[in-house]
Formats: structure tokens, C-alpha cells, sequence
């Protein structure tokens, strides 16, 4: 595959970079977006209290349920600011889309910025977190196949990991659609991403190869737009130890004549001991990589699951 030629860029609430602008004048920088991953990617930072023009510091905001909407407004004045919080977030998304994010970052909890399980407060009673901030809500409506997570997520490994693959994918597949592409180069690119794929969601894989194999009978556009979805719609699904196992064992079937019975004892018992939790992912795949280059198996060689970008590589690798 080839290197995208344009930066990484990345969106991301202003106070994870360390920025003074939380209501309280502070900030939430965290250092492995910043001092990590923010050595791979552009940032572009939003802050949209500051930018809707509330100042630093501030009152701070909550969501509130009246009836059946939900009201951002201020907690000691009662003041509500959500006409201008939506019609500004709505507005600031259509902004980003010329920024030409492959991803985005934002503050958990935040009544702006959180994803998810935001505390929206009852008019009278406990609150629920069960919530999303009001310009995440546009943001993720704008671009619904963009990479998004928040900050405290990202401690997790097993949805780091998945972040930073999605971020990358995303830049590959605009790069396709964004070109003059035929079918053929649509296949190839279906074709590397294959194992990947694979290690997601199967079954979203074998319909859009369905989508794939009729794609000459349907207009570009609607192949372009049904592909991204279901193409960033399965790497959304989590990997898992099992569906890692059988694509590993999917991969050593391409030795079975080139391989002697040692070798192909060590590899199985690589993906066995990998199965049952003994040695991480990267001690089969890296011998399955030796034997792709030693044999020259050319499918295998062109795998994105076995050779990602070098950026990419090093971020799933970080500890």
C-alpha cells in the first residue's frame, strides 16, 4: 500500500492538549495523546465552549431532560444555552469536513464533548449517564463512518488498538475513493484487507464481497458510499482472541505444502499458545511473517493485517 501523502490529521477536545479552557480555567491534558500519538498525527483542536464564546472560566453546563428534550444549561443560573450549542456544533461540524480528519478524540464526560454515558440531570431526581454531549452528538451525525473515542477509553488496549487501526484505515479507503478508481482497484483494495477484515466481523466481510462482485452494475458513487459504511462499520466490531485464532489458522493453510513437519509444529503450536493466552498476537504474526517472506507468499505479502503503515505499526505496539 502506499504512504498517504497528506498528515494524519485528528480532532480532538482543546483541553486534552493541555489548553486552559475548562470552565473552571483549567485543563486535561493527557500525555499519550500528546506526548504519543500526537507525534504521528496533526492535531485540530476544538474547544466548543470557548469557541461558542462563554469565555474562561465559565458557569458550568449539564444536560438536563425536560419533558422529552434534552437542555444544556447553566448550573447555578439556570440559563439555557442550547439553541446556540446545536446550531453552533452544527455548523462547526460542517467546518471540519474541511479539515480532513481521519479520526477524532473527545473529553468523556463532557455535556459538549462526551461520546457516551453523560449525566443528563432530571428536573427533579438522580441523573442517568446514559448521555452525549451536544457537539459530539453533531460531530458524530456530520461523519457517522469517522474513527471517534474518548480520552478514558483509550486506556483500554484492546480499543486503543482498535482506534489507531480505524484511524489508519480510514485514510487508506478515502484515499481510494477519492481517486479515479475502477473496479479492479476496488477488488485489490477489498482483497489486502481481507485477514483484517476477517479479524473483525466475518460476516460483514462475505456481504461486502457480495457488494464487491456487483459493483460493475451499480453507479460508483453508490458502490463508494455503501463500501465505506460497511467497510468502517466492520472494523468497528472489536477483534477477538477467537476470530484472531482463525485467521492465523486461515493464513497457515497457505503453507501446508511449504512448510516440514517442525515448522508446521511451531506454527500451529504458535496460534495455540496465542488462543489460550500464553504469548501475545505478535509472536505468531511475526512467524507467519517470516515464512510470507521466506516462501514469497504473494497474497499473504500484501495483507494489511500482516504489514500495516509504519505509523501505525509502532502506536499498536506502544505500551
Amino acid at each position: 500500500m502506499s504512504q498517504e501523502p497528506e498528515p494524519i490529521r485528528v480532532g480532538i477536545s482543546s483541553c486534552l492538549l493541555g489548553q486552559h479552557v475548562r470552565f473552571d480555567g483549567g485543563h486535561k491534558r493527557d500525555p499519550f495523546l500528546v506526548e504519543t500519538f500526537g507525534v504521528f498525527v496533526e492535531w485540530v483542536p476544538v474547544c466548543p465552549e470557548v469557541e461558542l464564546g462563554l469565555g474562561t472560566p465559565r458557569e458550568a453546563l449539564r444536560l438536563v431532560r425536560k419533558g422529552d428534550a434534552i437542555r444544556m444549561v447553566n448550573t447555578r443560573s439556570g440559563r439555557d444555552i442550547t439553541p446556540e450549542m446545536r446550531a453552533w456544533a452544527r455548523a462547526r461540524a460542517d467546518e471540519l469536513a474541511k479539515e480532513r480528519l481521519a479520526g477524532y478524540v473527545l473529553k468523556k464526560d463532557s455535556p459538549s464533548c462526551g461520546m457516551e454515558r453523560v449525566k443528563i440531570y432530571a428536573e427533579a431526581g438522580m441523573a442517568e449517564k446514559n448521555g452525549r454531549g451536544l457537539f459530539a452528538e453533531a460531530l458524530m451525525d456530520r461523519f457517522p463512518q469517522l474513527p471517534v473515542e474518548e480520552e478514558g477509553r483509550l486506556t483500554d488496549p484492546r480499543l486503543r488498538d482498535n482506534f489507531v487501526e480505524r484511524v489508519f484505515a480510514y485514510v487508506r479507503l478515502r484515499a481510494l475513493v477519492e481517486s479515479r478508481w475502477t473496479v479492479g482497484d476496488l477488488v485489490r483494495f477489498h482483497t489486502v484487507h481481507k485477514m483484517a477484515l476477517l479479524a473483525h466481523s466475518p460476516e460483514i466481510y462475505n456481504g461486502m464481497g457480495r457488494l464487491v462482485a456487483g459493483a460493475k452494475g451499480m453507479a460508483r458513487p453508490d458502490v463508494a458510499s455503501e463500501y465505506r459504511a460497511r467497510f468502517m462499520d466492520a472494523l468497528a466490531k472489536m477483534a477477538t482472541t477467537r476470530k484472531h485464532t482463525n485467521v492465523l489458522l486461515h493464513m497457515a493453510g497457505h503453507f501446508k505444502t511449504l512448510l516440514d513437519d517442525d515448522e508446521k509444529q511451531e506454527l500451529l503450536g504458535a496460534i495455540e499458545d496465542y488462543r489460550l493466552g500464553l504469548v501475545p498476537l505478535i509472536v505468531p504474526l511475526t512467524l507467519v511473517k517470516h515464512h510470507v517472506r521466506r516462501h514469497k507468499v504473494e497474497y499473504l505479502a500484501g495483507q494489511v493485517y500482516l504489514d500495516p503503515h509504519p505509523k501505525e505499526l509502532m502506536l499498536r505496539n506502544h505500551v
